[in-house]
């Protein structure tokens, strides 16, 4: 080969070298363009969701309030709730005490004994006299409270015989 064909050669492969860089140059060029229009293109799109965003954050908010709202009118409830089962608590044993003191004053009611419970029916209403139920003091007071259960003799239900 001679060298007018070899500088022919190198002066080829430079020109189609240069060739493929134009033509990376351009694509690159073109890919930015289009990258560029895509990203407008999607800022465009969120732009036009930002209102519908800033109504779901105003619901968001109003249901918070809401919630927030109901919840102090839970507690408030739940304070009036206890205020009255205080108030009833508190009144049930002024009555009971009443009850106490009649059964206390009166000679047929045997207030001493270990099984009396004050009644709250009639004037004779202590350990087994029959109440407006037609149960005995003791039966009503052990139906209603499992503390004054009579104790039994079953296994496994805290009665008092022993094995």
């Amino acid at each position: 080969m001679e060298t007018d064909q070899i500088i022919w050669i190198i002066v080829a492969v430079v020109v189609v070298l240069a060739l493929l860089a134009l033509l990376a140059a351009l694509a690159r060029k073109r890919k930015a363009t289009q990258d560029r229009h895509h990203a407008e293109s999607l800022r465009q799109e969120a732009h036009s969701h930002q209102g519908m965003v800033q109504q779901e954050e105003l619901r968001a908010r109003e249901a918070e309030a809401e919630a927030e709202r109901k919840r102090v009118e839970a507690e408030r409830a739940e304070s009036a709730a206890t205020e009255a089962r205080q108030a009833h608590l508190q009144e049930h044993a002024r009555v009971e005490d009443q009850v106490r003191e009649a059964d206390r004053v009166d000679p047929d009611v045997d207030h001493r004994s270990e099984d009396y419970q004050p009644g709250t029916t009639g004037t004779t209403t202590g350990a087994g006299s029959t109440d407006a139920t037609g149960t005995t003091g003791t039966q009503s007071r052990a139906a209603e409270d499992p503390v004054h259960q009579p104790p039994t003799d079953e296994p496994g239900t805290g009665g008092t015989h022993r094995h």
